[in-house]
């Protein structure tokens, strides 16, 4: 997981674009998400004398072949077509059905780019949302068509489309218009993510909001939190309020997140770590900490011998199963301390008994603790989850082996117990990639970490680099066996920076590591190209 050792985005400021429409930006809106009215059109781009309800007059300009929207991530497949481009003008309206499921996305759109929403029907200088499910896009997909002063996004689902609108958006803030062409897009990852640790450090549920709004634009579509470390347990909770720290997030500031991050087709993972990085709840349960032979309690780690450990964390995980709607549930695993003693049955003798006595006379702590995570993925199941789980967590061989009903984040080499990420792929486990050399944010740069650079990821990193700087072998790196990768903000140190901070610290490396999730290909943009692109689509 993160580093015991630590396991942070940034929010935009507003931005003119070229052209003469001002543009709401994503940053701290409440309006925004809270469904308020478009506003109206700002000033045309073009003279005319037609009326406003006879929609925009055909664009004059002179006819060329211009380039692909300015995107962050690039489009994947542009061809364009000769024609005048189109920009926003006083007669552009966001055209999408009221009362269908592209509502959502176009009122969103409108209230962004400052023009009406209408039910229609699309005319010249309008942008057109519409769902078609013979679109071979899948679900994230989408094609973006501007040809005769109109821009027309479809895709088979309402992500899809909701991306197409992120893509004219970002190419309106950076160049004030879009070049006629038709834009095929879609995603080579599945899932593109972020983590941050709100245990260590509090995040303020604005500033969580404001990163989940840059997060839709670079069609990010994961949020992991991890909620509890040895630090604090930062959720509100009626079951076990005793395990609970201040300052916290509410139930009611998480259902907001919630919502916000669902507008944005953003999927919010909570991990409880177990059954190491629970050192606040054991502050008000000292009776489940782990005790070795000499009786020294043991950092963070419960003693999974005894039901009562079990009981708290699965009281938790049923709690907030109806808060987290979505389909993922990580389930930490990792560095549990028992486990990094070079003899942990010698240094854990109730332990070791515990596993005799359940699983036979072969069996080891492991066994013990691979069960541990099997019952607390029992739990997330009954829940309709999929557990996730750090690699560290899911061990070789023993009496018990982990469920398959799991996906892997793989973070780390260097702990005790270290595979490499080809022995899980050959296995047929899914890995998440979470590897610390390019992704790890910890806060403080402890235990020989250094913050990562956008330009290292941009120019270095792709999917199939799991582990150091090396990747897998190709028959082992695609979607199937790797659906994507997670940026972490660990916050080992956490007075070493500040929110604001942070959000500036995780802007360039984030953008870099959606760029690849997207499409791994090496980009034909240059860095500093890539980096000045994303300032100003921002």
């Amino acid at each position: 997981m993160g580093p015991k050792r630590p396991k942070t985005l940034a929010v935009s400021a507003s931005v003119a674009v070229a052209c003469t429409v001002s543009l709401l930006t994503l940053g701290g809106c409440s309006s925004e998400d809270a469904g308020g009215e478009a506003a109206s059109g700002g000033s045309s781009g073009h003279t005319s004398h037609t009326t406003a309800g006879s929609g925009a007059p055909r664009p004059t300009e002179p006819a060329r072949t211009g380039p692909a929207p300015a995107a962050v991530p690039s489009v994947r497949d542009w061809k364009p077509v000769r024609g005048p481009a189109w920009k926003p003008s006083k007669f552009t309206r966001v055209v999408a059905d009221p009362d269908g499921p592209l509502a959502d996305e176009g009122k969103l759109l409108a209230r962004e780019l400052k023009v009406p929403f209408s039910d229609g029907p699309a005319r010249t200088g309008d942008i057109r949302l519409s769902l078609d499910q013979s679109l071979e896009t899948g679900r994230e997909g989408y094609v973006m068509e501007s040809r005769e002063g109109q821009v027309k996004i479809a895709g088979a689902a309402d992500a899809g489309v909701f991306y197409g609108t992120r893509t004219l958006l970002q190419s309106v803030r950076a160049t004030g218009k879009v070049a006629d062409g038709v834009v095929h897009d879609k995603p080579d990852r599945s899932q593109r993510g972020l983590m941050l640790d709100i245990a260590r450090k509090h995040f303020s549920a604005g500033w969580i909001e404001d990163r989940i709004r840059e997060m839709g634009d670079l069609k990010l579509n994961q949020l992991q939190l991890h909620l509890s470390d040895d630090q604090a347990f930062r959720i509100e909770s009626s079951t076990h309020p005793e395990v609970v720290s201040n300052p916290r997030l509410t139930k009611a500031q998480v259902r907001r997140i919630v919502r916000l991050a669902e507008s944005r087709h953003i999927d919010v993972i909570p991990e409880i770590d177990s059954p190491g990085h629970l050192g606040a709840v054991i502050k008000a349960h000292p009776e489940i900490q782990l005790r070795n032979a000499q009786g020294r309690p043991t950092e963070g780690a419960v003693d999974i011998s005894d039901p009562r450990a079990a009981k708290i964390v699965d009281d938790l995980l049923r709690e907030y199963a109806g808060l987290f709607p979505g389909k993922r549930w990580h389930l930490g695993g990792d560095e549990y301390l028992a486990l990094a003693q070079r003899d942990p049955e010698a240094s854990y003798p109730g332990l070791a008994a515990k596993a005799r006595e359940e699983f036979g006379r072969d069996a080891r702590v492991q066994d013990l603790a691979t069960d541990w995570l099997n019952d607390r993925s029992a739990v997330v199941r009954e829940k309709g989850k999929t557990p996730q789980a750090w690699n560290d967590g899911i061990h070789e061989d023993g009496a018990v082996r982990a469920h398959r009903d799991r996906e892997v984040a793989y973070w780390t080499g260097k702990e005790p117990g270290e595979r490499s990420p080809v022995s899980y792929l050959k296995e047929g486990w899914k890995l998440i990639n979470a590897n610390d050399e390019y992704l790890y944010y910890v806060l403080g740069e402890p235990n020989k970490f250094t913050y990562p650079t956008g330009r290292r990821i941009y120019d270095e990193w792709t999917p199939a680099v799991l582990r150091g700087t090396k990747p897998v072998p190709k028959s082992l790196s695609g979607p199937e066996h790797i659906p994507g990768g997670r940026f972490a903000v660990w916050c080992d140190r956490a007075g070493a920076q500040t929110q604001e901070q942070v959000a500036a610290g995780i802007r360039a490396p984030l953008r870099a590591m959606a760029q690849k999730l997207w499409d791994p290909k090496k980009p034909a943009m240059s860095w500093e190209d890539f980096k000045r692109l994303g300032e100003r689509a921002s």
